[in-house]
């Protein structure tokens, strides 16, 4: 990050239950239009930490600030890596275990930063609507750098996403080593959000996707 500069950062410590707790840390970047206190990020953050995942949500330097365009990459994926060191410095089951990802852009900028540094000790990624490409603008691919990972990865992507379909996405990620795991949500749109209003099933539905993240991270190697 830029000299001088400074964001905030959540940690939703886990539950200390030890038949779930798995140990590990779980970084969750937010959305390039809604940052760390949005709904879907705290309802994620408290649902997986209550399944015993230490969660820690931060703000990227352009939501710090009050403004609402994004930072070009370099700058985003400074933040992220600084929010990384951060997390192990303050952390114990960061240094223990760590996992990066988050929505949308968060979840790409956490790619990249995976991507440019193979020796970054991290235990996988969790992506929550990968952003393959712009809405309708299928051509304008985002998965170069992807093969570079070569860690462990999780993509929860609805299946009426505008930014990518479980579909395309299986296409794009299907040589990647390791095996990718890509679960698709039903009718979800690009924040899992079916077309249905009630809310009590679409609280029901995150609370299965958060059971599947929590349960990818126990077994990930």
């Amino acid at each position: 990050m830029p000299t001088g500069a400074a964001t905030t950062a959540l940690v939703y410590t886990a539950g200390d239950d030890p038949a779930v707790t798995p140990g590990a840390a779980l970084i969750l970047g937010h959305g390039a239009g809604a940052g760390q206190r949005s709904t879907f990020m705290v309802d994620f953050a408290r649902g997986l930490s209550a399944l015993g995942i230490d969660v820690i949500t931060f703000n990227f330097l352009y939501t710090e600030q009050g403004r609402r365009i994004p930072d070009r990459a370099p700058a985003l994926e400074s933040c992220y890596r600084a929010v990384i060191d951060a997390s192990r410095a303050e952390v114990e089951s960061a240094r223990r275990s760590l996992f990066i990802g988050g929505k949308s852009m968060g979840g790409r900028i956490a790619t990249q930063v995976a991507a440019a540094d193979p020796g970054l000790p991290l235990a996988g990624l969790v992506l929550l609507g990968y952003p393959l490409h712009p809405p309708g603008k299928a051509a304008e691919r985002r998965d170069k750098h992807l093969p570079s990972i070569a860690r462990p990865m999780l993509f929860v992507q609805g299946s009426r996403d505008a930014f990518g379909t479980p579909d395309e996405l299986a296409q794009a990620i299907g040589a990647l080593q390791p095996a990718p795991t890509l679960h698709a949500v039903a009718q979800g749109d690009h924040s899992f959000k079916v077309p249905r209003k009630d809310p009590a099933a679409q609280a029901a539905i995150y609370a299965d996707l958060q059971r599947v993240i929590a349960a990818w991270l126990r077994s990930a190697p």
